[in-house]
């Protein structure tokens, strides 16, 4: 009769075998990516957050008035009397000059004399002097023919003792012309310094 010990014995050196032979299983290999060391958090500066500049108030700026110097009050300008308030008087006679000139000739000295003379003795009339040309020429130009004709007739009174503020002057250039015929003597008659009056 066979030992039961025996087959017990036999079956735990069959499992000790084994295991020898099998050796002990290897855990496996694992590679672990090892985190760096934790660095000390520096330290952080808290700053409050910056918010945005409210947008600049509307400025109403009032202007400043300029400062303002009261000057003394200039006289308002003399109005000028109408041509159509003066007429023709007989006393006072024309004077004629050459062609394109305003000077005066020496032959026309004595009607200015004359009609000196009696504003002088008529020292409460106005005095107008009309510039007029012949028909030659523009209109531009003849009426700065013009004006230069009635300030040499003016001159020449005023040398000879007739006061400025008493005379006005104006130019018609060719638009008023005494003759119309297109010959010289006409022309000449046309190229003249009017002379009108008015009572002050």
């Amino acid at each position: 009769m066979t030992s039961p010990v025996r087959p017990a014995l036999l079956l735990l050196c069959g499992v000790t075998l084994a295991l020898l032979l099998a050796g002990c299983p290897k855990r496996p290999m694992m590679s672990t990516a090892s985190a760096p060391a934790p660095t000390a958090p520096s330290p952080t500066v808290s700053t409050p957050p910056i918010s945005p500049a409210p947008p600049p108030a509307a400025v109403t700026a009032t202007p400043t008035p300029p400062s303002v110097t009261p000057s003394p009050r200039a006289p308002a300008p003399a109005m000028s009397p109408k041509p159509s308030e003066y007429a023709a008087n007989d006393a006072l006679k024309d004077i004629y000059f050459a062609f394109d000139k305003h000077d005066i000739r020496p032959g026309e000295v004595k009607t200015l004399e004359k009609n000196a003379t009696w504003l002088k003795a008529h020292d409460n009339s106005l005095l107008l002097i009309e510039g007029h040309c012949d028909e030659r020429g523009t209109a531009e130009y003849n009426l700065a023919l013009g004006e230069r004709r009635a300030k040499a007739a003016m001159n020449a009174l005023v040398s000879r003792g007739i006061h400025t503020g008493r005379i006005t002057t104006v130019s018609y250039g060719k638009e008023r012309p005494v003759c119309t015929e297109h010959t010289q003597a006409c022309w000449a008659r046309n190229r003249r310094a009017h002379f009108l009056v008015k009572d002050r």
